[in-house]
C-alpha cells in the first residue's frame, strides 16, 4: 500500500504540466468536455504505468545490486532532463474525434516521460510490488489528466507550471547526483 500511495504521488508530482495534460487540455478546449477523451487518456495513462513498472519488475533481477543504484539514479537524471525541457504543444488546427488517434497520440506523449520514469525508478528499487507500482501510477496520471480536461488551456495557463516543473527537475537532478555518488563510491 505504501509503494501504491508513493507512485501515485510521484506520478502526480512530475505530469503536472507535461505534455499529455497539456493535448488533453488544448483537445478539451477544441472539442469540449468529451467524456470518452478522458477515459481514453486515463486508459493511456495506466497502460502506461504498467508497462514501466513491469520493464522494472523484469530489469530489477538481471542488475548487481551496484549497478540497480546506478541504473536508478540515471533513470532520476532522465526524468529531470525531461521536466527541464520546455513543454510545446502544437494544438491541430483540425482536431480529430478519432479515439485511436487520440490513444496513440497520448500512448507516445507518456511512453518516457518524467512521471512514467519515476515508475519505472520506483520498479527498480521494488521490483516485488509492480502491481502496486502500476496502479499507483496509472491513477496519478488519471488524475492529472482528469485536473487538465476539468481547466481546459486557458484553465491551466494560470497555474506557475513551467516553474514547478524546473524545481522538481532540480530536485530529481540532485537525487540523481546522490544516488549515483553512493552507488559508485558508497560515499553517502
Amino acid at each position: 500500500m505504501d509503494l501504491f500511495v508513493a507512485s501515485l504521488l510521484v506520478v502526480c508530482a512530475l505530469a503536472l504540466g507535461g505534455r499529455d495534460s497539456m493535448v488533453i487540455a488544448g483537445l478539451r478546449d477544441r472539442l469540449g468536455r468529451a467524456p470518452l477523451l478522458l477515459i481514453t487518456g486515463c486508459g493511456c495513462a495506466g497502460v502506461n504505468a504498467a508497462v514501466m513498472a513491469w520493464l522494472g519488475m523484469i530489469t530489477a533481477p538481471l542488475l548487481p545490486a551496484g549497478a540497480a543504484r546506478g541504473v536508478i539514479a540515471l533513470v532520476i537524471g532522465l526524468a529531470a532532463l525531461d521536466l527541464e525541457r520546455p513543454v510545446r504543444v502544437r494544438q491541430p488546427a483540425e482536431p480529430t474525434r478519432s479515439l485511436g488517434a487520440m490513444a496513440l497520440v497520448l500512448l507516445t506523449r507518456q511512453f518516457g516521460d518524467a512521471a512514467r520514469l519515476g515508475v519505472l525508478a520506483l520498479a527498480l528499487l521494488a521490483p516485488g510490488s509492480a502491481a502496486a507500482l502500476g496502479f499507483g501510477g496509472g491513477l496519478g496520471g488519471a488524475i492529472v489528466l482528469l485536473l487538465a480536461w476539468s481547466c481546459g488551456g486557458q484553465g491551466l495557463a494560470r497555474y506557475p507550471l513551467t516553474a514547478w516543473r524546473r524545481i522538481i527537475a532540480l530536485l530529481l537532478a540532485l537525487c540523481a547526483v546522490f544516488i549515483g555518488l553512493e552507488a559508485r563510491l558508497g560515499v553517502f
